[in-house]
């Protein structure tokens, strides 16, 4: 069904500012958690989640690690400017050699303030490792709302996940109406952070902890991890009237050959991603094997509207998908599938590997609340409504869900 004229006014709630939760629990397993089972409602504690899930199961975890990613400088004239880094351009797409690069470096980034820097470098004096280090940035290009700022230090032995890391502050998300503080760089984090990366945490993975980790192993529960960096686009709301008028942000996906290989050899596994960043990589991979099929230009590129526009020979699935990527990893002689997806999941869609789904409550009006419906159908509507009426912590860091639908048809 094509969903571009699904108007996201139907995807509205209200939403009380003293129900979003500005604050996380002092526990992680502690979060309440809403319990959707074929149809059937009911609350639960997140700390009995190995209970609840099918023995079957296999989950699939975002192991990205959320950078300190605000940096702050003061002009001579005392005027404060933030520069929010979101992703590297030289070298392009490629996190984890851009924090390791010696200056310069040139990063796409949010400007804060941005009116007060009309021109010239911004100078900030920092102590990193017991050393001292000058950090300059300079604007190199403006470029629809976002800014190419060209980074250099002093002395240059110093990497820039170094200076994130000491000097940074935590992108806390908007909503939350509160400066980051010292205990967020450890609650703005899953326990099984492993690459640098993201602007904003896949949330729904703030709820584990190394104990339910262990659960899940003693109980059997299958387990893998996949790559998504979550973009600040996640929070980008959707102005447009229809999903058809909105554009869906781009993010960087990197999936193993083994974790590929899992996938292929799961038989009748019940495939869980835990957060929404979870379920658009594992969906997308279905559509860059389809791409490839169809001899598509850029095939590991995928477009919010693929799922809607291309078309699916009656002998493709989704274990051929597998069978197509893991292939094509290996005659390109590589372990690692990179690639960037727009893929907007929305009421209509038809799920190709998932058969359930970990995640937060999300805002109203948002491309997350429509993936959310693409599974549960209009129940969704009754699920918030619950939470509501039953006082849940909404958001980032709020409390959870588990979806299991009835029917994946």
């Amino acid at each position: 069904m094509d969903p571009s004229g699904i108007r996201i006014e139907d995807f509205n709630y209200a939403l009380p500012d003293e129900r979003i939760a500005k604050y996380p629990l002092a526990q992680r397993e502690q979060s309440r958690l809403l319990y959707l089972n074929q149809g059937r409602i009911a609350e639960k504690s997140f700390a009995q989640i190995p209970a609840l899930l099918p023995d079957n199961a296999l989950l699939l975890f975002n192991e990205t690690r959320v950078i300190q990613a605000r940096l702050l400088f003061k002009k001579t004239t005392g005027a404060h400017i933030e520069i929010f880094c979101l992703e590297p351009v030289e070298p392009v797409n490629d996190f984890q050699l851009a924090f390791q690069q010696r200056p310069p470096v040139v990063w796409k980034c949010l400007v804060g303030n941005a009116r007060r820097w009309k021109n010239g470098p911004l100078e900030a004096n920092l102590s990193i490792k017991s050393r001292k280090v000058r950090l300059f940035a300079e604007i190199k290009e403006k470029r629809s709302g976002t800014f190419f700022i060209s980074f250099s230090w002093e002395p240059k032995e110093v990497s820039f996940a170094d200076i994130l890391e000491s000097s940074g502050l935590t992108p806390l998300p908007p909503y939350l109406h509160r400066e980051a503080e010292e205990s967020d760089k450890i609650r703005y984090q899953t326990v099984y952070a492993r690459l640098n990366g993201s602007v904003a945490a896949p949330t729904a993975g703030l709820h584990f902890t190394k104990t339910i980790l262990q659960q899940l192993d003693k109980k059997g529960i299958d387990r893998d991890k996949l790559i998504l960096h979550v973009g600040a686009g996640t929070f980008k709301p959707v102005s447009a009237n229809t999903i058809g008028e909105h554009e869906m942000h781009t993010e960087h996906i990197s999936i193993s050959i083994e974790t590929l290989k899992h996938l292929y050899h799961a038989g009748d596994k019940c495939i869980i991603p835990v957060g929404t960043t979870s379920m658009r990589s594992l969906e997308s991979l279905f559509w860059m094997a389809l791409r490839i099929q169809l001899g598509a230009d850029h095939p590991f590129s995928v477009s919010q509207w693929d799922p809607y526009q291309l078309h699916i020979p009656k002998t493709f699935s989704p274990r051929r998908a597998l069978e197509i990527l893991i292939t094509r990893l290996t005659e390109q002689k590589t372990n690692v599938l990179k690639a960037e997806t727009q893929l907007m999941i929305a009421p209509g869609y038809r799920f190709r590997f998932a058969n359930g789904l970990i995640t937060n409550f999300h805002q109203p009006k948002s491309t997350l609340l429509l993936l959310v419906s693409a599974l549960i159908g209009n129940q969704w509507k009754e699920a918030y409504d619950f939470a509501l009426e039953n006082n849940f912590r909404f958001l980032s860091y709020g409390d959870s869900c588990l979806f299991l639908p009835k029917s994946m048809e």
